[in-house]
């Protein structure tokens, strides 16, 4: 048994499938409901007759049906991934401030906590993406020597390029904030790293003192004080997003509902061990890591989350409750500064499975093969509550009765 190299979404299930049952065995922490569901809606995804599907028939010729399986919304599945993804990106289109410059800052966490991070995740993982928010608020403020509010779309990823236990944040940040009593919007044009760097090691370890209260903690927050004199690692890479969005929230939403690799990157598998490759931060090159299957898997699941936690989270002007109501204000502000960037932001529409589908392969799924008619809508099944809608039944009840022209898809 042998996958070298491929390029098959099978490969990554193979595994799961031969070896889940073993790996939970030996890590009994994984042994709920909740992860067997998780691994088994994956091994389904693409499967209709588990999954649920909607069947689409030609009604010009009778002979054309195509049957569309419903996705899994495993956070281990690498095939749903992709539209999350797509949907997302063109979410954040929508919700970023027009006139105003953003940056993606990276906030990252030091070796010496990852374990407590691990171990702590259910009480740490909200505090610490508030801390963020918190930490460049902060720090827009002492830059500008007022009390500024910005605006941060920020994103939990927890783990490094070869897979392991990395906590850190990516946030899509204004570069500056909203001055409530100046009712001005204060852009920051340079942003000084050394007191970032600073400003970041002073809210994670207060953060961490104040939510996990122990000795243990305190001893580790006193060493990385000492450690690192200078603060601790960030990084605001070069550009401005507005110009650059959608590559950068596709980056950063991509592991978010997936596990923190790509089926390209699997390399060879050959029932014990699996082979993958990544782009070292260390080195910046392509590295080769060949690791047991249970290794692999154990690389895979431990950046599940708990069931309904929020990787994605809005804080500041880019609140969801307060986007729409700071909007008009933030626009009037904007209007007092000079140089500002208008019309960066691009709203890209949001794709449906058919136009997905059609870019990916060149082909449309709902043209009929026979007569080159457009396939419509026949029936909705689902393996829980049966058949949703039935285009059949509705045709004998006389709904069409009438000569007037019917609806498309």
């Amino acid at each position: 048994m042998l996958a070298a190299p491929s390029r098959d979404w099978n490969v990554f299930k193979q595994i799961f499938a031969e070896h889940w049952d073993g790996f939970t065995y030996a890590h009994p922490r994984y042994q709920t409901p909740y992860y067997d569901g998780l691994v088994a809606k994956m091994l389904e995804c693409g499967n209709p007759e588990k999954m649920g599907y909607l069947e689409y028939r030609c009604l010009h010729c009778g002979q054309g049906k195509y049957l569309v399986s419903m996705s899994c919304k495993s956070s281990l599945c690498l095939r749903c991934a992709k539209v999350y993804v797509d949907n997302w990106v063109n979410q954040v289109s929508k919700v970023l401030h027009e006139g105003v410059i953003y940056r993606h800052i990276i906030l990252t966490v030091p070796a010496m906590f990852r374990t407590t991070f691990y171990q702590n995740a259910a009480v740490v993982l909200s505090a610490f993406m508030r801390c963020g928010a918190q930490c460049l608020d902060d720090f827009y403020s002492e830059v500008r020597g007022k009390a500024l509010r910005g605006g941060y779309i920020t994103v939990l990823h927890t783990h490094g390029r070869n897979g392991q236990y990395h906590p850190h944040l990516h946030l899509i940040a204004t570069s500056g904030g909203y001055d409530n009593q100046g009712a001005r919007w204060e852009h920051v044009q340079y942003l000084p790293y050394a007191l970032l760097r600073r400003k970041w090691q002073w809210h994670l370890l207060t953060m961490l003192r104040q939510t996990l209260q122990s000795e243990t903690v305190n001893r580790l927050v006193d060493t990385c004080f000492t450690q690192y004199p200078q603060g601790l690692v960030t990084n605001v890479p070069k550009g401005q997003v507005p110009s650059q969005y959608q590559s950068v929230a596709r980056y950063v939403a991509k592991y978010v509902v997936s596990p923190p690799i790509a089926v390209r990157r699997i390399d060879r598998y050959d029932g014990a061990r699996v082979t993958y490759h990544y782009r070292s931060h260390r080195t910046d090159r392509v590295e080769h890591e060949t690791v047991a299957v249970e290794t692999f898997i154990g690389r895979m699941v431990q950046h599940t989350v708990p069931k309904g936690f929020k990787r994605i989270r809005y804080y500041g002007v880019q609140a969801t409750k307060t986007f729409a109501k700071i909007k008009m204000i933030i626009q009037a502000a904007l209007a007092k500064v000079e140089g500002v960037v208008r019309g960066a932001v691009k709203i890209i529409a949001r794709l449906t499975y058919r136009q997905r589908y059609e870019q990916s392969t060149g082909r449309d799924p709902l043209r009929c093969p026979h007569c080159q008619g457009e396939m419509e809508l026949w029936c909705i099944w689902h393996p829980t509550y049966g058949v949703i809608y039935d285009e059949g039944e509705v045709i004998k009840r006389g709904t069409y009765s009438s000569t007037a022209q019917r609806a498309g898809p």
